[in-house]
């Protein structure tokens, strides 16, 4: 849910400067651990980080621990966690109801590659969330995505594929295509361009890949005819029902259903990457929430209660390629009795109907106290979120898709958020178009203080 407000305020670029340097001092001097860190870490580690989605200029921002709805980094500085790990911590940090089914099942032993019993009790639960009968495990997401377009290209014996431009699907080859680029540089929305995300992306793959815009089922179509007098009919179309690479974009009513129909009546495999919104959005994700099924879709992130895990879900006659060997969907640590035992409490104990209830409460307060300062101060943009994530985007116009996106993406104000969102204790995502994902135990405390720093924010940038 959403509302936008259409303002024609105008923004000193240099009061937003001036703040942005003010703050950014302000927060490196309360990070002297992290910096002190940094600098033994990078000696062995690569840029001192795990991943470069973990980088932050001038330094990483190093963790001690996370206690519920709250983290705290090796300076000892506590903030409320509204990041929680890219999405994956709804269960929020410490959950004894999570540590007590790893402990329960450590001394049983850890790792066999070999099924157990809380593998298909899992593959239940999501069964019945997702309306989809089968399905299989990984390790993250971007393998769940991967073996997913695999599956699909084996079930149509079909090599080309489909994705929504500025989608991100994870980091294998075939889908680090058409991520980011300059609006005016990606064509027009019947022939967006394949364009490499990064380097190593070997050039003979980029093309199988074909980009599609969000929210235009006409120009889905328009390119899979064409595709198919080219001789090369996509195997799927892989995308998120509800985009959230760009702070969140819902789809226009009707779109998804139109998708269905298309996708349908071509042949081609819909793939629905709830890896992002797959239970945070609600309890079956976009795919429940928004009432179209899909073929298949994947989950990560949410579901493991913060262990690393991945899963594919399908329909019998597309999983029927790997039920009868023709895909070797492997791996040596999918289905590891810790992280399945930790997403069987997840699902059944902590993933409740009180905790959506409990999410929908505090997302609905979130969002009306962020759509107020919006008013208030006259910002041009609008607060929009379900479940347990939501953002403020801050564009004068709705957003719709990757070009309504660029055209009205404020990058430095997004960073300007941040910065005093982190000075005033509440932990966000280092300047990106992230949402924020509560956990189920935030409280009405955790949102006052998010809705205050942003209140802040506005009220310094706008005054005279």
């Amino acid at each position: 849910m959403s509302t936008v407000i259409d303002r024609t305020t105008v923004i000193n670029p240099t009061r937003v400067k001036e703040l942005t340097a003010k703050e950014s001092e302000l927060l490196n001097g309360k990070l002297v651990k992290s910096r002190e860190m940094y600098d033994k870490a990078r000696v062995h580690l690569s840029n001192g980080v795990a991943s470069s989605y973990q980088l932050r200029d001038p330094w990483p921002i190093y963790v001690d621990r996370g206690e519920g709805s709250r983290i705290f980094d090796v300076d000892g500085n506590e903030y409320y966690d509204f990041h929680n790990g890219f999405g994956a911590m709804i269960q929020g940090h410490g959950n004894p109801i999570i540590g007590k089914a790893i402990s329960e099942r450590f001394p049983k032993g850890t790792h066999f590659a070999v099924p157990d019993e809380d593998d298909y009790i899992v593959a239940g639960e999501l069964s019945q969330r997702f309306n989809l009968p089968k399905w299989r495990y990984t390790n993250s997401g971007s393998e769940a995505t991967m073996d997913a377009i695999r599956i699909a290209r084996a079930y149509t014996h079909r090599d080309y594929f489909m994705k929504i431009f500025g989608s991100y699907h994870g980091h294998h080859d075939a889908v680090m295509i058409s991520i980011s680029e300059d609006y005016d540089k990606i064509g027009d929305p019947n022939h967006l361009k394949s364009l490499p995300y990064g380097a190593g992306i070997p050039k003979a793959t980029v093309p199988l890949t074909v980009p599609v815009p969000f929210n235009d089922a006409a120009a889905l179509e328009h390119r899979i005819i064409e595709m198919e007098q080219e001789g090369n009919p996509p195997a799927c179309l892989i995308m998120e029902p509800c985009l959230m690479n760009m702070g969140i974009v819902p789809p226009e009513p009707g779109y998804l259903e139109a998708v269905r129909d298309i996708t349908a009546k071509h042949g081609i495999v819909l793939i629905f990457d709830e890896v992002k919104t797959g239970l945070t959005i609600g309890p079956g994700g976009a795919t429940q929430l928004f009432g179209v099924t899909p073929d298949m879709v994947t989950v990560s992130k949410a579901l493991g209660g913060g262990l690393p895990m991945g899963a594919i879900g399908g329909t019998e006659e597309v999983m029927s390629v790997v039920e009868d060997g023709e895909v070797y969907q492997v791996g040596t640590y999918s289905g590891n009795p810790l992280c399945v035992a930790a997403a069987r409490a997840n699902l059944e104990k902590v993933l409740t109907p009180e905790a959506y209830a409990h999410f929908d409460d505090l997302n609905g307060r979130l969002m009306e106290g962020c759509t107020d300062v919006v008013k208030r101060f006259g910002f041009p943009g609008y607060a929009v979120g379900f479940g347990a994530k939501g953002c403020v985007t801050f564009s004068p116009k709705k957003v719709v898709d990757y070009v309504t996106f660029r055209e009205g993406q404020r990058s430095e104000l997004n960073e300007l958020c941040w910065l005093y969102a982190m000075n005033r204790g509440v932990f966000m995502t280092p300047g990106r178009e992230e949402e924020w994902t509560l956990s189920v135990f935030h409280d009405n405390d955790a949102v006052d203080a998010y809705v205050s720093a942003f209140d802040e924010m506005a009220h310094d940038l706008m005054k005279e």
